[in-house]
C-alpha cells in the first residue's frame, strides 16, 4: 500500500528546459466521471502485468511505472521493461516507491534492496549506512524525505544527505506541510509529527492505527488515508471526510490533489473525486480487480494515472465534453439542438420529445409529447419556436421557473402540420418551412405561405435564415432561394453551388453567407457562391451543420466528420490539410457522425459550440484548445546498423558499407500518443526535412562513408509543432576500398597507366615511323642496286658501242653497220630492264586487295614479257578462306613475291614457275617454287652473290615485318623461297588471341635460311 506526496502546483522541469512556458490543464472539475476520456492498460491490453505500486515521470517526458515484477518504463505507446541489472541487489525485485525529485532524478524504493536513483541516464544506489528504508517521499527544499526503520528519518537535497530525526516505529507515509512540519504514518502506531529532532504522536482521530498514505496541502491542512477511511485535518484537530455510504468501511490507499483542485482518493473499492461539486465515485473493477487504487499520479500534460491490482489506466480531460446515454439515454440519439440567450440548451432527441440542459441537469418541455418528433428549434430573446413532425409550430417561454407553450397548425393557416425548419427573423415573424408544402410566414397572428409558384425553389425546406440585409435565405433540396424586398431569386449549380441540395445556412461575423450542400461548403461574394479551388477530400463531403467561434475558426459536422477549419483558409481559396483539424473518440466525442437537420451545430453566448450527433449532444470551449498546448519530446531511441544495435552513451560508429540502417525514436506526449507524428532530417544525406509521418521509426539503406546528424521533431496530439528538437551525431566508417589513401593510391596507379600508355604509344608510333622510315631506306637501296645492276650498266655497255660504232663509221662503214644493230639490240634490252625495275615499285594495292589476284597479275605480266626466254608456265595455288592483310605488311609481302617471281623468270631458266598461298588460323604462308637451274650454295648465306641485292632486300623486309623467310635451293634441282608471317601481324582483324602477337613479338626470332 504506498501513498506519495502531491505538491499543489508542479513545475513541469523538462518544458522549462526546452524553454517553453505552456500551461497544462487538469481534469475539468465540473465534468461527470463519465465524461473524461478513460484507457486502460491490463495484461489483455500489451501491459507487461504485476501489481502497480507507484508512479512517476521524469524530466523527459517518460512515464516510469513500479509494479512487483520490476521497474517498466512507459512513452505512451510502448511499454519497456528495465532491468536495475547494475545494482546487485536491486535486479528484477518488487518496486514499491516511485518519485521525481525537484531536479527532474528518479529514485526508486525496491523491496528488500538499497535505495536507487537515476542521474545522467545511470541507475546508481544511494547509500548512508544500513538501511531498511520504508517509506519514501518529496519535501518542500527540491529534496527527498527517506524513512528507515532502523536508522531514522533522512532528508536528501542533491548529493548531500541530513538526518532529521531518531529511529521509529514501522514509516509507511510521508508529508512536508509548507511551514515545515513532518508527518509520518506508521504501520500501526498512528500518525506521528517531527519537530527538530523530536517526533510525537497525534490523534488523527481514526480508531485504527495503520497510516496508509498522506497528503499535505499549505501549512495547515494535512489528508490522512486509513485502513477505515479518509480523514482531514486542519492543523489544530482532524475529522473524518464522509463518504458515499455504499462504499461502507473502506480502506484509502492513495491520494493526489491535482492542479485544478481535485482531490482523488484511491481506495479498495474504486476511485473517489472530492471537489467543490461533490464526491463523485467510479468503481475501476477492470484496474484493481481483487485489490485497490494503490498508486495515483498526474503527468505533465494534467493527465490522471491510476495504479491497479491489474494494470495501469488513464483518465484526461478533452476538447468535447459529451452528454450520452450513460448518463442519460435521452441523449441516446439527438436532432436539434439550440442556446438561448440564458444559457439553456435546448435539444431534441430523434425518438422524441424536447427537453432542456442547464447546469447538467435535463428539464423535459412537458406541453411537447415525449414521442413527439421536433424537427428543428430556434428562438429569439427569451421566445422558442419548436417544429414538430406533426404538431405544426409550438411557441415556448419561459415565466416564473415554467414553460408556457401555444402550438399553430395547418387549422391555423400553417401551409403543413410537418414543420421542418424554424426561424424568427428580426422583425418577430416566425417562419416555418416545411416537409413539401412550401414556407409559412407568421406574423401579427396571421400565416402566409410561399411555394414553388411564387419563386421557391423546392417545397422541401431544410433551413432558413435572415442575412444582414433583412434578406430571407432558404434551403431547399434543388437549390437556394433568396426573399428580399418581395422578389424571389433562386441560386443552383449554374451560380456556384456545388450541389442544388443545401442542408443548412450561416452568416459569419464578418457578414458573409455560408451554405452546406451534400458536396461541401459554399460562400456568398460577388452575387455569386465560390467553393475554395483547392481544398482536402472532407471539405467535399455532405455539409450538416456549421458555426464559428470567436476566434473566426469554423466548427463543421458531416455526415462522417468533426472538423474545426480557419474561416480566412477557406475564403482564400486555399485550404491544406494542415489547415483542418479533425475530432474524434479521442477528443471526447462518442460519435462524428453529423445530424441532418436544420441547426444541428450551434454556438451561445460564452462562446460554446454545441453538436448534435447521431449518439451524444457534445460541447467544446474553443478558447480551452488554442495554440498553448504541452508539446511533444521528442527522443531517439536507438540506432541499428543491419539489425546490429549502435551504443547511443558514446559516438555513435556504424561499421562499413551498411545496407540498413534503422533510427528507432518516440515522442512523449501521453495525452494521445497515438496522434504524434514526426519529422526528421538526415544531415549528409536528405535535402530537407521528411513529410509529417506517424511511424517511429526511420529506415536509410546504402549510406556512404561520413559524418551525419539525425534531426526529429515531434508534434503533440493537437497537431501543434511547439516542442523542442532532438538529434544524434553519427559516423559510418569507410571500407578499405573508401578510405582517402585507397583513392588516392588508385588515383596514383591511374595516373600510371596513363604514364605507361603514354609511352608505349610513343614507341610505337616512334616503331611505326621506323618502319616506314626503313622501308623507304630499304627501297630506295633495292631500286639503286638494281638501276647499279642492270639499266646502268646496260647504258654504260651502250655508250661503249656507240663510241665504236662511230670510231668504225669513216673507215668501215658495213662494220659499222652491224654494230649499230647489235647495239639497238643492247638498248632493247636496257629498256626492258628499265621496266622490270619500274614494276618493282609498283605497290598492290593499285592492284588489288587480294594478294593472290595481285601476285597472279605480276606473274601473268613477267610470263608474257621478254624476262621469260624459256616459256615458264605459271600457276598460283590458294589454300584456306582468303582474309585481310594490314595494308604495310601486304605491301611488303607483294614485293618480297615479286623479287621471287622476277628473280626466278629471268634467271631460272625455269619451265614451270608456281606460287603458294596459304592462311592459317595462325600464320600466313607464302612460297614461291620453280624447277630451273637453282642457286649455289654458296650464295644463299647473309650476303648473297657478290654486287647483288635481291636475297638480301628480301630478308630484310621479311626482319622489319616481323616474318621467317627461308630459301631452298641445289643446282639443277630449282629454288624454293617460304615467307611465315604469325596471324595477328598479318591479318587485318585476327581471331588469335594478343598474346600470341605478344609472344612472338618478345621472341625477336630471325628469319630462318635452310638449304
Amino acid at each position: 500500500m504506498i501513498c506519495w506526496l502531491k505538491q499543489t502546483r508542479w513545475t513541469l522541469i523538462g518544458i522549462v528546459l526546452a524553454g517553453l512556458v505552456t500551461y497544462a490543464r487538469a481534469l475539468d472539475p465540473h465534468r461527470l466521471p463519465s465524461q473524461y476520456v478513460r484507457e486502460q492498460w491490463t495484461t489483455e491490453t500489451r501491459f507487461p502485468g504485476g501489481v502497480v505500486n507507484g508512479i512517476a515521470q521524469t524530466t523527459d517526458g517518460y512515464l516510469w511505472i513500479g509494479t512487483d515484477r520490476g521497474l517498466i518504463r512507459f512513452d505512451g505507446f510502448n511499454f519497456r521493461p528495465v532491468s536495475l541489472t547494475s545494482i546487485a541487489n536491486a535486479s528484477n525485485v518488487s518496486i514499491l516507491q516511485l518519485l521525481t525529485d525537484a531536479g527532474g532524478k528518479l529514485w526508486i524504493r525496491p523491496q528488500g534492496a538499497d535505495l536507487v536513483r537515476q542521474k545522467d541516464g545511470k541507475f546508481e544506489s544511494v547509500r548512508y549506512g544500513p538501511n531498511a528504508i520504508t517509506a519514501l517521499s518529496k519535501d518542500n527544499h527540491d529534496g527527498v524525505l527517506v524513512s528507515d526503520i532502523e536508522q531514522g528519518t533522512f532528508r536528501f537535497v542533491a548529493d548531500r544527505v541530513q538526518k532529521l530525526g531518531p529511529a521509529s516505529p514501522p514509516v509507511i507515509s510521508l508529508a512536508e506541510t509548507a511551514d515545515g512540519k513532518i508527518w509520518m504514518g506508521t504501520l500501526g502506531d498512528g500518525l506521528f509529527l517531527l519537530r527538530g529532532e523530536r517526533a510525537s504522536q497525534v490523534n488523527p482521530g481514526s480508531p485504527n492505527r495503520k497510516i496508509n498514505c498522506l497528503l499535505a496541502i499549505g501549512s495547515d491542512e494535512l489528508w490522512v488515508g486509513t485502513d477505515t477511511g479518509l480523514y482531514r485535518g486542519n492543523g489544530k484537530d482532524f475529522r473524518r471526510v464522509e463518504l458515499p455510504s455504499f462504499l461502507g468501511i473502506v480502506q484509502v490507499l492513495s491520494l493526489l490533489r491535482d492542479r485544478d483542485s481535485n482531490m482523488w482518493v484511491g481506495t479498495t473499492r474504486g476511485l473517489l473525486r472530492i471537489n467543490g461539486k461533490g464526491i463523485s465515485f467510479s468503481e475501476e473493477n477492470e484496474l484493481r480487480g481483487d485489490g485497490g487504487i494503490n498508486a495515483l499520479f498526474e503527468d505533465r500534460e494534467g493527465n490522471l494515472w491510476i495504479g491497479g491490482a491489474r494494470g495501469l489506466g488513464r483518465i484526461r480531460d478533452s476538447a468535447f465534453v459529451t452528454f450520452s446515454s450513460v448518463s442519460d439515454r435521452r441523449f441516446e440519439h439527438n436532432g436539434p439542438v439550440y442556446v438561448d440567450p440564458e444559457g439553456r440548451t435546448w435539444f431534441a432527441p430523434t425518438q422524441g420529445g424536447l427537453y432542456v440542459l442547464r447546469n447538467g441537469r435535463v428539464q423535459a418541455v412537458t406541453s411537447i409529447p415525449p414521442n413527439e418528433v421536433v424537427y428543428s428549434i430556434s428562438g429569439w430573446a427569451d421566445v422558442v419556436w419548436a417544429g414538430r413532425q406533426r404538431g405544426g409550430l409550438t411557441r415556448l417561454q419561459f415565466r416564473n421557473g415554467a414553460i408556457a407553450s401555444q402550438s399553430y397548425t395547418k387549422a391555423n393557416g400553417l401551409a403543413q402540420n410537418s414543420a421542418y425548419a424554424v426561424y424568427e427573423s428580426r422583425d418577430g415573424s416566425a417562419w416555418a418551412g416545411t416537409l413539401n408544402g412550401g414556407v409559412s410566414k407568421f406574423k401579427d397572428g396571421h400565416f402566409t405561405t410561399y411555394t414553388t409558384i411564387d419563386g421557391l425553389a423546392s417545397n422541401a425546406v431544410s433551413s432558413i435564415l435572415e442575412t444582414r440585409d433583412g434578406a430571407m435565405w432558404f434551403a431547399t433540396p434543388g437549390g437556394l432561394s433568396s426573399f428580399s424586398n418581395g422578389q424571389w431569386r433562386t441560386y443552383t449549380t449554374v451560380e456556384g453551388l456545388p450541389s442544388p441540395e443545401v442542408n443548412c445556412l450561416f452568416e459569419d461575423s464578418s457578414g458573409t453567407l455560408w451554405g452546406g450542400t451534400s458536396a461541401g461548403l459554399a460562400f456568398f461574394a460577388s452575387n455569386r457562391f465560390q467553393v475554395p479551388h483547392e481544398s482536402p477530400d472532407v471539405l467535399r463531403e455532405q455539409v450538416v451543420g456549421m458555426a464559428e467561434d470567436k476566434s473566426g475558426r469554423f466548427w463543421i459536422a458531416t455526415s462522417d466528420r468533426v472538423l474545426r477549419v480557419p474561416r480566412d483558409k477557406l475564403l482564400s481559396g486555399v485550404v491544406k490539410a494542415i489547415d483542418v483539424r479533425e475530432y474524434g473518440q479521442a477528443d471526447g466525442l462518442k460519435s462524428t457522425e453529423g445530424v441532418k437537420r436544420s441547426r444541428s451545430v450551434v454556438s451561445d453566448s460564452a462562446g460554446r459550440i454545441w453538436f448534435s450527433l447521431s449518439s451524444g449532444l457534445s460541447v467544446v470551449n474553443p478558447s480551452q484548445t488554442d495554440d498553448n498546448s504541452v508539446p511533444a519530446l521528442p527522443h531517439i531511441e536507438a540506432i541499428t546498423a543491419d539489425n546490429n544495435a549502435a551504443n547511443l552513451a558514446a559516438s555513435v560508429r556504424i561499421p562499413p558499407s551498411p545496407r540498413r540502417v534503422t533510427f528507432e525514436y518516440t515522442g512523449l506526449s501521453l495525452a494521445v500518443p497515438g496522434r504524434i507524428q514526426f519529422r526528421y532530417f538526415l544531415e549528409g544525406f536528405d535535402s530537407s526535412w521528411s513529410q509529417p509521418v506517424a511511424a517511429r521509426e526511420a529506415v536509410y539503406t546504402n549510406l556512404g562513408p561520413g559524418s551525419y546528424r539525425f534531426r526529429l521533431v515531434a508534434s503533440n496530439s493537437e497537431g501543434l509543432w511547439n516542442g523542442p528538437e532532438t538529434a544524434i551525431a553519427l559516423n559510418v566508417a569507410p571500407a578499405y576500398y573508401q578510405t582517402y589513401w585507397f583513392r588516392l593510391l588508385l588515383v596514383a596507379a591511374f595516373l600510371a597507366v596513363l604514364w605507361g600508355l603514354y609511352q608505349l604509344r610513343l614507341r610505337q608510333l616512334a616503331r611505326e615511323f621506323n618502319v616506314r622510315l626503313e622501308e623507304r631506306v630499304s627501297e630506295r637501296t633495292r631500286i639503286a642496286r638494281e638501276l647499279h645492276d642492270t639499266l646502268l650498266q646496260s647504258f654504260h655497255g651502250l655508250l661503249l658501242k656507240f663510241q665504236a660504232t662511230a670510231y668504225l663509221l669513216p673507215k668501215r662503214p658495213e662494220e659499222a653497220l652491224k654494230t649499230l644493230e647489235s647495239t639497238i639490240d643492247q638498248a632493247m634490252t636496257a629498256i626492258t630492264e628499265g621496266r622490270d625495275a619500274v614494276q618493282g615499285l609498283r605497290s598492290s594495292t593499285t592492284v588489288t586487295n587480294d594478294l593472290a589476284c595481285a601476285i597472279t597479275t605480276l606473274g601473268t605480266e613477267l610470263a608474257g614479257s621478254e624476262s621469260n626466254p624459256n616459256a615458264a608456265k605459271f600457276h598460283v595455288e590458294v589454300e584456306g578462306t582468303p582474309r585481310d592483310l594490314h595494308p604495310i605488311l601486304r605491301d611488303e609481302i607483294y614485293r618480297i613475291a615479286g623479287e621471287a617471281l622476277r628473280n626466278a623468270f629471268k634467271h631460272a631458266e625455269a619451265k614451270r614457275i608456281e606460287v603458294e598461298i596459304r592462311y592459317d588460323e595462325r600464320q600466313l604462308r607464302l612460297r614461291v617454287r620453280d624447277d630451273g637451274k637453282g642457286i649455289d650454295a654458296k650464295h644463299l648465306n647473309e650476303d648473297g652473290r657478290p654486287g647483288h641485292f635481291g636475297l638480301r632486300g628480301m630478308r630484310e623486309r621479311a626482319k622489319l615485318m616481323g616474318g621467317k623467310l627461308a630459301v631452298w635451293s641445289e643446282l639443277d634441282s630449282g629454288t624454293e623461297v617460304e615467307l611465315r608471317i604469325s596471324a595477328s601481324r598479318a591479318y587485318e582483324t585476327s581471331r588469335v588471341r594478343r598474346r600470341w602477337w605478344l609472344a612472338e613479338k618478345l621472341s625477336g626470332e630471325d628469319t630462318e635460311m635452310k638449304s
